[in-house]
């Protein structure tokens, strides 16, 4: 096996949504573009020529976006983790993938873009502090997290070496 590429299914926005994505990480493409034709109309309903799927890397990782259609929504059983080093990043990445979609409705650095698609935008150094052997420090970091929607590197820092 050489690769696992995740497949985005989208009603008929993968070509926009894939345009949105590659605008807002650095060292992103788009690839290939495949249409439907004629062939499966019966199946696929959708008008010959309408973008069938986009190949386009996200900071060096492939993706593929496929318009398929209503049949599937997005749900935050599958999310996209942004892992950020500074407050700046976390605050870039927020306000960009929550611009016309749903940032209020979740909690602890969750998000759902304009598309549907959830994303967790969060300091690299979380899981670190999350996994500390001290259990207090853990346990403040956790309650911290629990009242934010963006996360705030600085006030879960303050938590978490609270003594």
């Amino acid at each position: 096996m050489k690769t696992i590429t995740p497949c985005l299914w989208f009603d008929n926005q993968a070509e926009e949504a894939v345009n949105f994505y590659t605008s807002i990480f650095k060292n992103s493409k788009i690839g290939s573009i495949s249409r439907y034709s004629e062939a499966g109309f019966e199946i696929h309903k959708m008008p010959s020529g309408t973008v069938m799927t986009v190949a386009f890397e996200l900071n060096g990782h492939a993706f593929t976006a496929l318009n398929g259609g209503p049949v599937f929504k997005f749900n935050e059983a599958i999310s996209f983790q942004v892992n950020c080093e500074t407050q700046d990043e976390v605050d870039y990445y927020w306000d960009k993938l929550s611009s016309g979609g749903d940032k209020l409705a979740q909690q602890c650095g969750w998000l759902k873009d304009k598309y549907g698609v959830s994303w967790q935008i969060i300091p690299s150094i979380l899981n670190q502090w999350m996994s500390s052997p001290d259990p207090a420090k853990s346990g403040r970091l956790m309650k911290a997290m629990l009242k934010m929607t963006k996360i705030d590197i600085k006030t879960l820092w303050q938590a978490y070496e609270q003594a």
